[in-house]
């Protein structure tokens, strides 16, 4: 077991749109995880925009669960509560490292696409 403490953030506008998206947010966290404790906090104008944070407590059955996690929802902070040591296995590692390899390849290929579009679009001008 793996007690972690996480912050998801959500930017946006108008300030009740970005509310209701972090509550929708926590309802789906609350029903497939192991949910211990979370708070949601008000939220806040920032440079013309509206920010929250939400910060929970989750149990996760293995690393894996954890990291699963954090590619499907993208927590700005990651706080490994308990155990102090994990331990990992090379294979779990490999799997880890690939998975992780496949998502920047894929944000790369994405941020290239855009670069191109912009440069075109620029062209057009």
């Amino acid at each position: 077991m793996i007690t972690a403490r996480l912050i998801i953030e959500i930017a946006g506008f108008p300030k009740e749109h970005i509310e209701s998206v972090m509550k929708g947010v926590m309802e789906q966290i609350k029903a497939s995880n192991d949910v211990l404790s979370y708070d949601i906090y008000e939220a806040k104008e920032v440079e013309q925009m509206w920010s929250t944070f939400t910060e929970m407590e989750i149990n996760f059955k293995e690393l894996k669960d954890l990291i699963a996690f954090c590619f499907d929802k993208m927590p700005s902070s990651i706080e490994i509560v308990e155990p102090e040591n994990l331990h990992i296995k090379g294979k779990d590692l490999e799997d880890l490292l690939n998975d992780l390899m496949s998502k920047l390849h894929e944000y790369d290929a994405e941020v290239k696409r855009l670069r191109l579009d912009n440069l075109a679009f620029k062209n057009k001008s």
